[in-house]
C-alpha cells in the first residue's frame, strides 16, 4: 500500500468536534493521484512509488524526457510529481490510483511543502533578534550588533544570524492530526496550519 498522497492547499477554516470545541483546520485537495513509477530494491536500491497529482491540466513544460517518462507508464503528464514510501511487499504498479480514502480521522501524518517567500528580511524578523533600546538617541534599534571580535577569533563563525532571504524553502511539519476525510470531494482536513500559500502543492505521508 502506498503510504502518501499529493495535494493542493485550499485554505484554512474551522470545524467543531463532538464536544462542541472549535478546531482550526487546513483544507487540502488531496488527490486523486496516479502511480507513475514503482521503484524497487532490485532496480533502484530502495522501495518507493512515484506518484503524480491529477489536476486536469498538463504541466507548463512537458519536455520530451518528461513526456517519455509518463508515456512509459501510459499516463498523461502531470504538473506535480513526487515520491512517497510504500509498505514492505507492496505490489503497486504504474497506473494505479491513489485516493484520499487511505486516510482516517485521528490519524497522524507528516506534511511537506514550500513555505511562503518573505523576501530579503533583517535579523529581527528573520531570526527573532531582540534589537536595541527604543529610547531617544539610542542609534541602535534593528541592527544585528557585533558579529565577531577583532583580535580573536578574527572571523565570523559560520551560521551566524544575518539578514537575507527568508522563506521559500522546503518545510516539513511532523505529526499533524487528520481531523476529517471527505472522499467524495477528495478533501483532507488537517489540524492547524501547514507550510505554503493557498494553491501550493503538499506532500502528505502517513507516520509509520
Amino acid at each position: 500500500m502506498v503510504k502518501g498522497i499529493l495535494g493542493k492547499k485550499i485554505g484554512m477554516t474551522q470545524v467543531f468536534d463532538d464536544q462542541g470545541r472549535v478546531i482550526p483546520v487546513t483544507v487540502v485537495q488531496a488527490g486523486p493521484c496516479v502511480v507513475v513509477q514503482r521503484k524497487t530494491t532490485d532496480t533502484d536500491g530502495y522501495e518507493a512509488a512515484q506518484i503524480g497529482l491529477v489536476e486536469g491540466k498538463p504541466p507548463r513544460k512537458a519536455t520530451k524526457p518528461i513526456t517519455g517518462h509518463f508515456a512509459k507508464a501510459g499516463i498523461p503528464p502531470t504538473r506535480f510529481l513526487a515520491e512517497v514510501p510504500v509498505e514492505p511487499g507492496d505490489e503497486t504498479a504504474p497506473g494505479d490510483a491513489v485516493l484520499v480514502e487511505m486516510f482516517e480521522p485521528n490519524e497522524t501524518v507528516h506534511v511537506s511543502g514550500t513555505s511562503k517567500g518573505r523576501g530579503f528580511q533583517g535579523v529581527i524578523k528573520r531570526h527573532n533578534f531582540g534589537g536595541g533600546r527604543a529610547t531617544h538617541g539610542s542609534m541602535f534599534h534593528r541592527a544585528p550588533g557585533s558579529i565577531g571580535a577583532a583580535a580573536y577569533p578574527s572571523r565570523v563563525f559560520p551560521g551566524a544570524g544575518m539578514p537575507g532571504q527568508m522563506g521559500n524553502k522546503k518545510v516539513t511539519v511532523k505529526n499533524v492530526q487528520v481531523v476529517k476525510v471527505d472522499p467524495e470531494r477528495n478533501l483532507l482536513f488537517l489540524k492547524g496550519g501547514v507550510p505554503g500559500a493557498r494553491n501550493s502543492y503538499l506532500r502528505i505521508v502517513k507516520v509509520s
